[in-house]
């Protein structure tokens, strides 16, 4: 196949692996919200020269899908371990939180085919 415009698109992206990271919290009220918030905006100011891109963040009340109550924070990166070092420096003398876990996905094309039709 030549490389053109479509071929080029096969190319991995460096941002193919997801991290998500669950804050586990012991309660919930008004503040947890904006609390959650104001950490992530640490991470965000010290994460310069990571490789990442924010992707969501949320809350899951007790209930929803489980019993516990999780602020979930995910993100595409190409630098796991430093994103997650960051991560737990900004998140672990957060008196709210009783654990935080964390998965990581790796996405890969498997197949991808570009044509064109004649108009």
């Amino acid at each position: 196949m030549e490389n053109n415009e479509f071929t080029e698109k096969l190319e991995q992206s460096e941002f193919n692996t997801n991290v998500a990271f669950y804050v586990h919290l012991k309660a919930w009220d008004g503040n947890a919200r904006a609390e959650l918030e104001d950490r992530i905006k640490e991470v965000f100011f010290f994460s310069k020269g990571i490789h990442w891109k924010f992707d969501s963040f949320g809350i899951e009340k007790a209930g929803t899908r489980k019993d516990e109550i999780l602020g979930y924070f995910i993100f595409r990166t190409a630098d796991v371990e430093k994103l997650k070092s960051l991560f737990l420096q900004e998140f672990k003398d957060y008196e709210n939180a009783y654990k935080i876990t964390c998965s990581v996905a790796k996405y890969q094309k498997v197949e991808e085919e570009f044509f064109e039709l004649e108009v």
